[in-house]
């Protein structure tokens, strides 16, 4: 008898091929992104885990003004400290022979002719610089193969001010820099920032740091408590200028790849949740109606012998084989683009190696999932049907009542074929509900993957043109007389300056601190424009903006006072009040007053940096007369950050998007055709019927046809609701204080996901009146005995 029925579950699957690939694509999708999401996961985990270890990545870092270097003896013996050592590092601009723009990066110290205890670099090309040597320096990879650089070619550099000619002696890698980007940047540009490491002599002598350190990073002991040693390193370096020792998360590189696992973490948890639940529901929907039209066959079944449990496992087995399909296709799926994602990743994050597995748990727990998904879409269905008696199951269903349906007196007008189409709508309200739910779910995820390309431009052009008004962002080698913008006004090619002072500081609320720097900008900045929500007015000059996200994570509201622990000069803490929330789509940010900020810093007017409006006509003369002051450390060109930014976007989450499109479309159209492959079946004597009795094929076609429309028009609004629900919860699941995608959902956005669900179901309806002219009436009107 087993071998009776797997023939016919083979049969069914073949007979039922298309809308057992529909909701195959379903599941794949959902197994897809989670196999996808958890195999990047830990790959990165791993790759980052190997390269911290086998290089020794320090856990605290620190920096100073300017300490002795006898103090690092005494800082090893503070309870806890395991390695530590210090070194000299400084902002550096670079001249590259062939380009034009602006180099900015950092200067980083190696004791002379040797790698570092902690923070060892992983050579590529070329060695170390030679003991002894002052001219030599080693270069990030990622400089290097932006600028075609190898060893033994030459750079300009200028560090504080003295320009000095530098001899590439090698390439690397460093597990402190696995995301290369600048100290304002939110991704890399690796033709405008550069890593180097020299021999510790010649950089100390360059920047009159002999004898000293300004950086500092240190291992811990076992069971050390992280946050005691931090607090007595800030201490002990207080008195030299120590603006704040930190862990890893606070470290640019470490933040930024912790941010991306999180996002992937999100995506695992929503994404894969969203499409299991849509082809759980398909697949309750197939299995219903494909029981419902083989009720005889079950009754002869069952009259033939076969038990109900036999009868349970074969239907079980029938929604197996849809769930195996889906899986393996996702499995498929996702091994195909792992590969793609893991080169996209190691153009980001530059670890010493990626190597790319598909994880096995990752698959184990996607079939499993799955399979749950398959079980709870099925077992009601296959259970009622195998209980139902035989004689029950061969006794023809009841026949209608013919009246007017409600939908009728909603709908009024129309010839006999759109009545013919509301009132079988109207007589089956459970199964059109559950066709328009079905309609309704594809169109919310096209919804979430369009909103997903247009949220992504809204965020960017939010900050790049909304918020950042200025053309190049200049930072100084450290605060000036705020005169200086007087100064920058005469440069050639200047239209506007406005200057802006920064300080390090700790933001607590309760129980929660936060590291940032707070800003000091104009009262009214024209240039940086900080909006807070209300009417408008100045930056205030005694309380805090803080960007709402930050806000919401300290647990503040409008009126709570803010502790604010300044990391620098006089180290200053007081309690200042909330008193405006800034929304910012990128970064988080607190925001005073600069004569405030001034104030707080008990110091003259001073500033930290400039925002520059200038002629774009004049613009390389600028630079040139930039690149020559010595007390610039850092020259921002807004524009290229807004292209690396958009790039990075588009690399990222625009083409994850843009594959979520293509596959919630795929999905809408097989959730269509699903439903009305399965409605013709049922319906298949009813049109020979009226084939028979004289109604044209044309005629019959706008009932078949109609319906489709009619269903797909019905379930767009809800599928616009569930589809701002799903934005919602993707947008909630990957904020983060990098960035926030704004949940705005514009006419593009709906109008895409409308008109997604209905160029599917135009196809649908194409393929359903090919299917009407091949119609066997004499097959299909022979009466069952």
């Amino acid at each position: 008898m087993s071998a009776t029925l797997a023939l016919k579950r083979r049969r069914d699957l073949w007979r039922l091929k298309t809308q057992v690939l529909a909701i195959g694509v379903v599941i794949a999708g959902g197994v897809m992104t989670l196999v996808l999401a958890l195999s990047m996961i830990e790959t990165l985990t791993e790759a980052r885990a190997a390269f911290y270890a086998s290089h020794h990545y320090a856990e605290v870092f620190a920096r100073v003004s300017r300490a002795p270097e006898g103090l690092v003896t005494r800082l090893q013996r503070l309870p806890g400290v395991n390695l530590i050592e210090s070194r000299v590092g400084a902002p550096v601009r670079l001249a590259v022979a062939g380009f034009e723009d602006p180099v900015q990066g950092r200067a980083l110290s190696l004791p002379d002719g040797r790698q570092p205890v902690l923070n060892r670099l992983h050579l590529l090309r070329g060695g170390l610089p030679g003991p002894g040597r002052e001219d030599q320096v080693v270069i990030s990879d990622a400089f290097a193969e932006a600028h075609d650089l190898a060893p033994g070619d030459a750079l300009e550099a200028i560090l504080e001010g003295r320009r000095i000619r530098l001899l590439i002696s090698g390439v690397a890698r460093s597990p402190e820099f696995l995301y290369q980007a600048g100290p304002a940047d939110l991704v890399p540009d690796y033709h405008r920032y550069a890593l180097l490491w020299m021999n510790r002599r010649a950089l100390a002598e360059a920047i009159d740091m002999s004898g000293a350190f300004n950086e500092l990073s240190l291992t811990l002991q076992a069971g050390a408590e992280r946050e005691g040693v931090i607090d007595a390193l800030d201490l002990a370096l207080a008195r030299y200028g120590g603006t704040g020792a930190g862990t890893r998360h606070d470290q640019q590189s470490h933040r930024f790849l912790e941010e991306e696992l999180a996002m992937q973490r999100a995506q695992a948890r929503v994404l894969p949740t969203v499409f299991l639940l849509v082809s759980a529901f398909l697949l309750h929907v197939i299995m219903v109606r494909t029981i419902r039209t083989q009720r005889e066959q079950i009754a002869v079944l069952k009259a033939f012998g076969f038990r109900d449990g036999e009868l349970a496992r074969h239907y079980a087995g029938l929604a197996g084989g849809i769930v195996l399909l889906g899986w393996g296709l996702g499995v498929g799926l996702a091994a195909c683009a792992a590969q793609a994602m893991a080169d996209l990743y190691a153009e980001y994050f530059r670890f010493a190696d990626l190597p790319l597995r598909l994880s096995i748990e990752a698959m184990v727990l996607s079939l499993a999932l799955s399979g749950l998904a398959g079980l709870g879409g099925c077992w009601r269905a296959v259970w009622v049907a195998v209980r139902r008696p035989p004689a029950e199951a061969m006794r023809p269903p009841a026949p209608q009542r013919f009246r007017r349906t409600w939908l009728e007196r909603c709908l009024p007008g129309g010839g006999p074929a759109a009545r013919i189409v509301l009132r079988h709508l109207g007589r089956h309200p459970v199964k059109a509900s559950f066709s328009i739910t079905g309609i309704a779910l594809s169109a919310g995820l096209l919804m979430m993957g369009a909103w997903q390309l247009d949220a992504v431009e809204r965020m960017v052009d939010r900050q790049y043109r909304d918020i950042m008004g200025m053309d190049i962002e200049l930072s100084f080698t450290e605060a000036v007389p705020a005169r200086a913008a007087g100064e920058l006004r005469h440069l050639p090619g200047v239209l506007g300056v406005e200057t802006w002072r920064t300080v390090p500081v700790t933001l607590s609320h309760g129980h929660r601190r936060y590291r940032t720097r707070l800003t000091g900008l104009p009262d009214w900045p024209r240039m940086r424009r900080v909006v807070a929500a209300g009417p408008p007015r100045p930056v205030p000059d005694t309380g805090l903006w803080l960007t709402r996200y930050l806000a919401e994570w300290l647990g503040d509201r409008p009126g709570d006072p803010v502790e604010v622990a300044v990391m620098t000069g006089h180290r200053r803490r007081v309690a200042l009040p909330l008193t405006g929330l800034v929304d910012e789509p990128i970064g988080v940010g607190a925001y005073l007053s600069r004569d405030g900020l001034n104030r707080l810093m008990r110091e003259g007017p001073a500033v930290s940096g400039a925002w520059l409006l200038v002629d774009a006509a004049r613009r390389e003369a600028l630079l040139d007369e930039l690149h020559g002051l010595p007390a610039v450390a850092g020259i921002g060109l807004l524009d290229e950050a807004e292209r690396g930014v958009r790039a990075y976007l588009d690399e990222t989450m625009g083409v994850f998007a843009t594959i979520f499109v293509l596959l919630a479309g795929s999905i809408a159209f097989g959730v269509i055709y699903n439903d009305a492959r399965i409605s013709f079946a049922e319906r298949a004597r009813e049109l020979s019927t009226l084939l028979v009795l004289g109604y044209t094929r044309l005629e019959v076609s706008r009932i078949l046809v109609g319906e489709i429309l009619l269903l797909t028009l019905l379930a767009i609004p809800p599928g616009w609701a569930l589809g701002a629900g799903f934005c919602w919860l993707l947008g909630e699941a990957v904020s983060n204080d990098l960035f926030r995608i704004p949940l705005a959902l514009t006419p593009r956005t709906l109008a895409l996901a409308a008109s997604g669900v209905l160029g599917a179901a135009a196809l649908v309806g194409l393929l359903m009146l090919r299917r009407l002219g091949r119609l066997d009436m004499i097959a299909v009107l022979k009466a069952p005995e």
